[in-house]
């Protein structure tokens, strides 16, 4: 056997075509749709702007409920009619939430379209929301929240938002709620969000052969019964760094690893810097060649994986690392990882490393965007960034024309090293004395 020590160079980025943008203003609505000709397969999303950054603070979870709640029935049919009549036409609903967005959405043969938007606006407009119905589904919500905070992470992600954003603040809690926030909430909640933020006509967003399909006639079932037009859209949110380091120390008693979040604030999704943070994000953290994988897997062997990025919805952003390690090398990893971020910081990137993130990010593309799913969801893109309709057009050149100067450039403008908030998710009578000692920063306890 013969062992490689040489990582494999870059290959070239396969070419990709997105498919021309069609907008149209339809029943007091908008339609922005993708045309895919010869194929037989389409998806229809309706976009509403209801995301998690729509819930008042000690609401956190409306939105997630809501989702299971419209699997209820309608107004029209109980909930097993209308699951027999979505499986008819051999589809499903498809709900997410994001911090901007509600998307629900149905994949069809093109000639059962217009039968699948008529129910999924049967399911978005008029649900049942009986109470019983409602207070079942958060109760399961609920459970199933603080099954999934029992893990570790999630007390490692919120301390990181809540101290980064405020807890105070709706983007300072988590995108889903938490357990108690969850089960706190009543029907009225739910039944109010709903008649808010859901009767809204919002936008249609379709992916298919457009020769096939009456974008009129979805669009008027899809925004029927609808009022009230389009919400405000507030700017972008200014968040403050912090002045210095701190580090949060969650305690988990008896953990045998340690859970790391490190992180800053960092600009909305469409600032100009976005190409070439997200090309600086892919050679610091965002790949598996990266510096903090190669350094912290590969060199000291603290972990089986590490990823810093930047993340962005349409009112902030925020720099983000995450990885787990064995308790023992706690300090030393939270220290190599802040040093290499500082030197990606003070450095800039390598062109070596620049044609590796270059050639895989706009590789990507056409990889990812192929099916008509994948394409509506870059509609939605489009729509909740109000980015122009050749934007995807365009990314991939200006993800392989970016150059050494301007990711360099951005990762000194957009890191923060002396701004870092470093949460440790770990057992503190085991490690509280060496993250004191590694002088990173001002440490915080919690239970």
């Amino acid at each position: 056997m013969t062992l490689i020590t040489d990582r494999p160079g870059p290959g070239a980025a396969r070419p990709y075509r997105f498919p021309p943008v069609v907008r149209r203003a339809v029943g007091g609505g908008q339609v922005v749709a993708a045309h895919l000709p010869g194929q037989n397969l389409a998806v229809a999303l309706l976009l509403l702007d209801a995301g998690a950054g729509r819930e008042l603070t000690g609401k956190e979870g409306l939105g997630g409920v809501l989702a299971k709640a419209l699997e209820e029935g309608t107004a029209q049919r109980d909930a097993t009619a209308y699951a027999l009549a979505i499986e008819a036409l051999g589809t499903e609903l498809v709900t997410g939430l994001d911090w901007d967005s509600f998307q629900i959405s149905v994949q069809v043969p093109v000639d059962r379209l217009t039968a699948a938007v008529e129910l999924l606006a049967e399911a978005v407009r008029t649900p049942r929301l009986d109470p019983t119905d409602v207070r079942r589904v958060r109760d399961d919500e609920a459970n199933a929240l603080r099954m999934d905070w029992a893990n570790p992470g999630p007390r490692a992600d919120a301390a990181l938002r809540a101290d980064l954003f405020g807890a105070d603040t709706r983007w300072g809690r988590p995108m889903y709620g938490d357990p108690d926030s969850v089960a706190a909430l009543d029907v009225e909640d739910i039944t109010v969000f709903h008649s808010e933020w859901f009767l809204r006509p919002g936008t249609l967003v379709v992916a298919g052969d457009l020769d096939r399909i009456d974008l009129d006639a979805l669009a008027a079932a899809a925004f029927a019964g609808t009022g009230g037009g389009p919400a405000k859209v507030d700017g972008p949110v200014e968040v403050p760094l912090r002045a210095g380091r701190r580090i949060i120390l969650v305690d988990r008693p008896g953990s045998v690893q340690s859970t790391l979040r490190l992180g800053h604030p960092s600009p909305h999704r469409a600032h100009p810097d976005h190409v070439a943070m997200t090309l600086a994000g892919t050679v610091l953290g965002g790949a598996f060649t990266s510096r903090l994988n190669h350094l912290i897997r590969e060199v000291r062997g603290y972990t089986y994986g590490i990823r810093g990025e930047f993340a962005s919805s349409r009112r902030f952003g925020r720099f983000a690392v995450s990885s787990g390690v064995q308790t023992a090398v706690t300090t030393p990893a939270l220290v190599e990882s802040v040093g290499e971020i500082a030197r990606t910081q003070a450095e800039g990137v390598t062109e070596d490393e620049l044609a590796v993130a270059r050639s895989w990010r706009a590789g990507q593309l056409s990889v990812e965007l192929q099916s008509p799913r994948a394409i509506a969801s870059a509609l939605t893109t489009l729509v909740v960034h109000d980015l122009p309709d050749d934007y995807h057009a365009r990314l991939r050149e200006e993800l392989l024309n970016a150059d050494v100067d301007q990711v360099s450039a951005a990762a000194a403008t957009h890191l923060h090293t002396d701004a870092l908030t470093l949460v440790v998710e770990g057992d503190a009578s085991v490690i509280r004395e060496d993250l004191e000692s590694a002088a990173l920063g001002d440490l915080i306890l919690l239970p």
